[in-house]
């Protein structure tokens, strides 16, 4: 662990992690138990680009979508919030850097087979697939998993937990 909750200017947590570790849905639960505020970044962009990420990734092709993302997640300013990212935030090495001077990353950690038995609408989930439409998820998994390692201050597995389990987890490796 490289942070403390109270170190100035980094007060905010960025959840990582693959598309079906709970980012988001663990993310308001989180919120809820630390008091602080919840932003959900695939929404962000959703709402700033007036389309859904399927859409935009299909007009934009995944190198575009990624620039859009990479834009939106360097712009977020926030105080005192839980941000869930998008599992491809970390193809945006300048947004992952802002990221990691407003807040802790933590890396939602999920086995391949805990995230194979989750994601079963993995093609029409708007998941950001550089190798094209023919990468498996298990090729996803792999190109992934050192880029979640890489950004991550905590790594906090949430294979087989509930949501407010895995929640209750973040909470207690951020104290």
């Amino acid at each position: 662990m490289k942070e403390k909750l109270t170190e100035p200017g980094k007060d905010n947590v960025v959840l990582i992690g693959m598309p079906g570790a709970g980012k988001s849905t663990l993310g308001v639960v989180l919120a809820k138990i630390m008091g602080y505020n919840f932003l959900d970044a695939d929404l962000l962009i959703q709402n700033q680009c007036d389309r859904t990420l399927q859409r935009l990734i299909d007009a934009c092709g995944p190198e575009g979508f990624i620039q859009v993302e990479n834009q939106v997640l360097s712009d977020i300013s926030a105080e005192r919030t839980v941000i869930a990212t998008g599992g491809s935030a970390v193809y945006s090495e300048a947004a992952m850097k802002h990221l990691s001077e407003i807040g802790r990353i933590v890396y939602l950690q999920i086995s391949y087979d805990e995230l194979k038995a989750r994601l079963t609408d993995f093609q029409e989930r708007g998941v950001v697939l550089k190798g094209g439409v023919g990468m498996s998820l298990r090729d996803l998994y792999a190109e992934r998993l050192p880029l979640y390692e890489e950004y991550a201050d905590y790594v906090v597995n949430v294979d087989d937990l509930t949501i407010t389990a895995a929640a209750r987890k973040v909470a207690d490796a951020l104290k």
